[in-house]
Formats: structure tokens, C-alpha cells, sequence
């Protein structure tokens, strides 16, 4: 990936529905070399942008399940669980012998949950559940961890429409709040939103069967009222990123909103929640080497005086991740 690349997918990492010609005034090439690139990005299965409802707003609980199998049942078990709906990342760690998925349980999700299943499945020998409390998703809580980020310019560049928009219509989305749960009649719009987070107003359009500004509008309303965000989801290998990890930390209580803060603000970071169980703080960080992460591990959560252990959990297969599939480490839309 050369500059105009990476510079493409840090715009995108920053507004995944960034215009083209926004972008392309930060990457300094023209708008057509914009779309072309990112064209080819998704074709080859290195990025997608997918607009993501939230869970919390559709009554769900959002669980992490360590699953301890049988090496020989690994591959297998982790394929049936990145088959099913109701989990978002499915990977496999600890030397072949144990999969984390990341599940949810709630109304829309009545045909057995994956905690449900577990028990009854052939060949695991156990599992671990842990609910997450609290996600850290600030501003700063992106995974940004290149060697040539944006300058504080660019960035200023990127944003300049972005704040415009807000500030005409933010006094009258905070009014309104409520408007933005996502309701049945959201069914169309969500639906396409899922398969291309980038997609226009026109073309939202005419897959619903809306009016341009009706689409518009409850896009707005969505994404203003959190119900909506749009993610964009990287074969991070494909950067040079070859080292993801999941660290679970024992913290002490009074510390862990300051310490989740402070850890979901690195750039190595592409997760953190407070979760239930002896380890209350889940973050998944995403490095280029071993060595690498063990700089992170000793420098920057080893500075931090409230945790207390870390177990490092390294991923040695991501079969899902996001919702998406992966093989052979690029995205494979469904």
C-alpha cells in the first residue's frame, strides 16, 4: 500500500462517509484517483465500510465467550460460529486450543444463542462469558496506528464540511433525540446500509423506495443520535499489520473509566469495554510484529499504575471480524 492509500484509509478511518472529494483534497490527488483506489481497496478485500446499528438501542447484550476445544475441533467450531448472525468477531488463539467471539443475546436474537448452544456442543470442553459493561468510543477511539498519520492540517481539512453540517443541524438532532431509534420502517435503509456504509443518498433511494430527503433525513437522525455508526473494517495485514492480540486486565475499580480511556485512546487499539468477571478490561490491539507488542504491553499499559495483571491473548487466525468473513487475511463480504 503506497501513501495515497494509506492516506485514503485514514480519512475513511476518521469519517467513513467522507466525500470523495473531501478526501481527495487531504490525500492530494484528484477526486477520480479517490474513487479509483478505493474501488480497488474493496475489491481486493483489504477495506469495507458498513454503517452498524447499535446494539444497545436495539435492547441487545453485547458478550465475549472464550471457548476452550479440542485442537482438532478448532477450525471447525470457529467456522460454525462466524456462520451465525448474532456474533461479530470470531478468532482463534492460544496455540490452536481456544476460540473468543464476540456474541450478542437479546430480543432479536430468540433460535438459541451462542451461550445457549455452547453446552451442548460436541468437543468444547468450556467457556468463559463476560458481558460488556461500557464500550470506550470516544472521538480518539480509532485504531490509527500508521507510521504517517495526518497532519494536524489535514485532519483540520477533512473535517472543516463535516463540522459545518453539524452545527446547522445539531441544536434541532438534540431536540429530537429520541427520533433517532431505529424502528421497523428502518428495516430498508439499515439493510443497505450493511452492505455498503458509503452508499448515497440516490442510491439509498432507489433501493428503499424513499424520497431523497426522507433518506437524507433519517440518515441524519441516525447517525446523530448513535443508533447508527458507520465502521470501517481493514484486512490489517494488508498494511503491515501482523500482530493482533486480545489482553485481558484485572484493574482496580475506582481506576478503570480513567485507564479504559487512556487505553482506548493508543492508536495500537482497535477495541476497549469495561467487562464482568476478575479481568474487567478487555482491549484488542492490532501490531506489526511480536516485538511490537511487547513494546505496547511494557511501556504503555505497564506505565499504568491501576492495572494490576494482563493476560496477552495473541490471535493466530481472525475468521471474522466485524461481521465480515476472512480468508487467507482479506475481507470476503457475504
Amino acid at each position: 500500500m503506497d501513501r495515497t492509500d494509506r492516506r485514503i484509509v485514514q480519512c475513511l478511518l476518521r469519517d467513513g462517509r467522507a466525500s470523495f472529494r473531501r478526501i481527495a483534497e487531504v490525500a492530494e490527488v484528484s477526486e477520480q484517483t479517490v474513487a479509483r483506489r478505493y474501488r480497488a481497496l474493496v475489491a481486493d478485500g483489504t477495506v469495507r465500510v458498513r454503517g452498524l446499528p447499535s446494539h444497545t438501542l436495539l435492547g441487545d447484550q453485547t458478550w465475549f465467550v472464550r471457548v476452550r476445544c479440542r485442537p482438532d475441533a478448532t477450525d471447525a467450531l470457529a467456522d460454525a460460529l462466524a456462520a451465525r448472525e448474532d456474533t461479530a468477531y470470531v478468532s482463534v488463539t492460544s496455540g490452536g486450543s481456544e476460540i473468543v467471539c464476540q456474541t450478542h443475546t437479546g430480543p432479536r436474537h430468540q433460535q438459541g444463542s451462542v451461550l445457549h448452544r455452547l453446552p451442548r456442543t460436541a468437543k468444547v470442553l468450556g467457556f468463559d462469558a463476560c458481558a460488556v459493561m461500557h464500550m470506550y468510543l470516544g472521538s480518539g477511539s480509532k485504531w490509527l496506528a500508521f507510521d504517517d498519520p495526518l497532519t494536524d492540517d489535514q485532519l483540520a481539512l477533512l473535517h472543516t464540511s463535516g463540522q459545518q453540517q453539524r452545527a446547522t443541524v445539531g441544536g434541532a438532532v438534540q431536540e429530537a433525540r429520541s427520533a433517532g431509534v431505529p424502528h421497523e420502517q428502518d428495516e430498508p435503509l439499515l439493510a443497505e446500509l450493511a452492505l455498503d456504509g458509503r452508499a448515497g443518498v440516490v442510491e439509498l433511494a432507489r433501493a428503499c423506495g424513499w424520497s431523497k430527503s426522507r433518506v437524507s433525513a433519517r440518515l441524519e437522525e441516525l447517525l446523530a443520535a448513535g443508533a447508527l455508526r458507520i465502521a470501517v473494517d481493514l484486512a490489517y495485514p494488508r498494511f503491515g499489520f501482523h500482530c493482533p492480540a486480545y489482553l485481558w486486565l484485572t484493574v482496580a475499580p475506582g481506576r478503570l473509566n480513567a485507564t479504559g480511556e487512556v487505553l482506548s485512546a493508543h492508536p495500537e487499539t482497535t477495541f476497549a469495554a469495561a467487562v464482568t468477571g476478575s479481568a474487567n478490561l478487555l482491549v484488542t490491539v492490532t501490531c506489526r510484529t511480536m516485538d511490537d507488542l511487547y513494546s505496547y504491553v511494557t511501556t504503555k499499559v505497564g506505565a499504568l499504575d491501576a492495572v494490576r495483571q494482563v493476560d496477552v491473548v495473541p490471535v493466530l487466525r481472525r475468521v471474522k471480524q466485524a461481521g465480515t468473513r476472512l480468508h487467507d487475511g482479506h475481507l470476503v463480504p457475504a
